[in-house]
């Protein structure tokens, strides 16, 4: 009943309270993105949702649009300002997905949503993170975040997949506020963020 009924409940009334709420940050982090970083103040990006489905990710931009001569834009790790580090640390830079989960693309709790391009490269068994709507939050970010390899972020994945509830929804939201306030497993131990994903020696 929880799975069906109560977790999208409980994501609407509770996204739409925290909107409401965090209005004021809201702004004052969008004048500082605006400032800082320049204009468009959100980035969006389309990512796969449950059963595959493509929405567009909303957040707060983190990245400038430094370019080398060519034109190209330069690294991700040249690009990421200390500004943008700190909204990411802070996770502010996620705030705006809180209307994602309110149109209903994402939940609260969840397989966080990863690129498109990595749709073909999951094994049979990965492929199963996509079984529930991606979340704000999920069992691997609480449990390593960008510190686990891919592998094992999969495993949690999976595992929340198959056994959704309350308490353990609970359970992750009350863990990811101990991780975000220590800022733990921010990035992994080569990149600024987390490494490619280019498929798994399992094939599950």
């Amino acid at each position: 009943m929880y799975r069906l009924f109560f977790k999208r409940f409980l994501d609407f009334i509770l996204s739409l309270l925290a909107i409401i709420v965090l209005s004021p940050v809201y702004l004052i982090v969008a004048i500082l993105v605006r400032l800082k970083l320049g204009s468009p103040v959100i980035f969006t990006q389309e990512r796969p949702g449950k059963n595959e489905n493509i929405f567009k990710i909303y957040k707060f931009r983190t990245m400038s649009d430094d370019r080398d001569y060519d034109g190209n834009l330069l690294p991700d790790e040249v690009r990421l300002t200390k500004f943008g580090k700190l909204l990411r640390s802070t996770s502010l830079d996620e705030l705006p997905e809180l209307f994602n989960i309110l149109k209903g693309d994402m939940s609260i709790v969840g397989p966080r949503p990863l690129l498109v391009r990595y749709l073909p490269l999951y094994n049979e068994q990965q492929k199963h993170r996509h079984d529930v709507r991606p979340g704000f939050t999920g069992w691997a970010q609480c449990n390593g975040r960008n510190a686990i390899s891919w592998e094992e972020k999969f495993d949690l994945d999976i595992y929340y997949a198959d056994h959704i509830s309350f308490l353990l929804d609970i359970k992750i939201i009350l863990k990811t506020v101990k991780t975000v306030l220590f800022r733990e497993g921010i990035s992994s131990e080569t990149s600024v963020t987390m490494e490619e994903f280019r498929g798994s020696q399992n094939e599950g």
